[in-house]
C-alpha cells in the first residue's frame, strides 16, 4: 500500500506530467503550429470567479496566475469574486451570458453554485473547478478540477504533527460552511493520534480571530498547537500565542511573505502551500489547451497544485517568490 506522502507526490508528478505533455502537443519545431495556435486564440476570453472576500493575499495570488496565464496565450481575463454563493451565482449567470468561452470557479459552497455551474455546462461552455470542490468537479459537469486535495493534505498534516510529538491541537476554522475548510481539519484528526477540536473564528476580523484563539489558550492551557487554515490568520495566532503566555506552537495551511518570515524567525513551525498561483494560472491554461488544441488536461481527473511543506529548510528560496506576489 502506497503512504500518503507517496500518492500525493504521484498525483502531483502525473498532474504536472500531463499539463507539461499537453503545453507540448500544442507547439512545434516548425512555428507552423504557434501561430496556428495564436489565430485560434484570438477574440478567446474567460471569466475567472472565486468566492473571496477583499483583500485576501492568497486569493491575490490566483489572481495573479490567470492574468499571467492571460497575458502569455494574448486572451482576456476578467477576475471577479463574492464569497456569497447566491452572487457568485450571479457572477457565473452573467459570464454565460456574455458568453464568455470559458469559466474558472471556485466552489467552497457546491450547493450553492449546482445549478448556475450546471447551466453554464449545458450552454456549453466548459467550466474548470479550482481550489474547493474536488469531490463535485465531475458530478457538475466540469471539465477538470486544480487544486490541494485536502485529504491528502491534511493527513500529511496530521503526520508531521505527530511526528513533532504534538497532543493537543486546535483546527481554527476562518470561514463557516466552507466545505475544504472543514475537510483539512477531519484528514488532520485522522492521522494526528491526539485530541484536536475545531474553533470556529470570524475571519473578517483579525482581532476578533486574535481574540478568540487567545480565550481559548488562556482556558486550556494544554494546547500545544495551533493549526490555522490561511496565513493571515497564522499570524493572528502568533499574537494570540504571544499575549496569553502559551507555549503552543502555530502551523498554517497557506502562505504569505509574513508566514515565511515568521518560519525563518522560528515563530511557525511550518506552511503548507497549495500554490493558489498555480490554480489560477493553470485553470485558465486548461481551457486554453481545450480551445486552441482540443486538448483535457487531466484526463478527466484533478490535477493537484500542492500540498507543499515550507519549512526553515526551504523557507529562504520560496521569499523570494513571496515577495513577487505569485507565492
Amino acid at each position: 500500500m502506497k503512504t500518503v506522502t507517496s500518492k500525493k507526490k504521484a498525483l502531483r508528478l502525473a498532474g504536472v506530467a500531463v499539463v507539461v505533455g499537453s503545453l507540448l502537443a500544442a507547439c512545434s519545431g516548425t512555428g507552423k503550429d504557434d501561430d496556428a495556435t495564436k489565430d485560434n486564440a484570438k477574440d478567446l476570453k474567460y471569466a475567472v470567479i472565486t468566492h473571496s472576500g477583499p483583500g485576501d493575499a492568497f486569493w491575490d495570488r490566483v489572481k495573479s496566475g490567470a492574468e499571467k496565464a492571460g497575458e502569455d496565450y494574448g486572451v482576456e481575463i476578467k477576475y471577479s469574486a463574492d464569497p456569497d454563493p447566491a452572487q457568485q451565482s450571479q457572477l457565473i449567470d452573467s459570464a454565460v451570458a456574455d458568453k464568455y468561452n470559458g469559466i474558472v470557479v471556485s466552489m467552497a459552497n457546491p450547493d450553492g453554485l449546482e445549478d448556475a455551474i450546471k447551466k453554464a455546462v449545458a450552454a456549453g461552455i466548459p467550466v474548470v473547478t479550482i481550489n474547493s470542490g474536488v469531490d463535485r468537479f465531475k458530478e457538475f459537469g466540469a471539465i477538470t478540477h486544480i487544486g490541494q486535495t485536502e485529504t491528502i493534505a491534511g493527513e500529511a498534516v496530521g503526520e508531521r504533527l505527530k511526528a513533532d510529538g504534538a497532543k493537543n491541537a486546535i483546527c481554527v476554522i476562518q470561514e463557516a460552511g466552507n466545505v475544504g475548510l472543514e475537510e483539512r481539519c477531519k484528514a488532520v484528526a485522522e492521522t494526528f493520534g491526539g485530541k484536536i477540536s475545531n474553533l470556529q473564528v470570524d475571519g473578517t476580523d483579525d482581532s476578533a480571530v486574535q481574540a478568540t484563539i487567545t480565550s481559548k489558550l488562556q482556558t486550556d492551557k494544554s494546547i500545544d498547537t495551533v493549526l490555522t487554515l490561511g496565513g493571515q490568520y497564522a499570524i493572528d495566532a502568533v499574537g494570540s500565542v504571544e499575549e496569553s503566555g502559551s507555549s503552543a506552537k502555530v502551523a498554517t495551511f497557506d502562505l504569505s511573505e509574513d508566514v515565511i518570515k515568521n518560519i525563518q524567525d522560528g515563530k511557525i513551525t511550518f506552511a503548507v502551500d497549495q500554490q493558489p498561483y498555480v490554480q489560477g494560472f493553470l485553470g485558465v491554461t486548461t481551457l486554453y489547451l481545450k480551445d486552441v488544441n482540443g486538448n483535457d488536461v487531466g484526463g478527466g481527473q484533478p490535477v493537484n497544485s500542492g500540498p507543499a511543506f515550507i519549512t526553515k529548510d526551504n523557507a529562504d528560496e520560496v521569499l523570494k517568490f513571496a515577495a513577487n506576489g505569485t507565492r
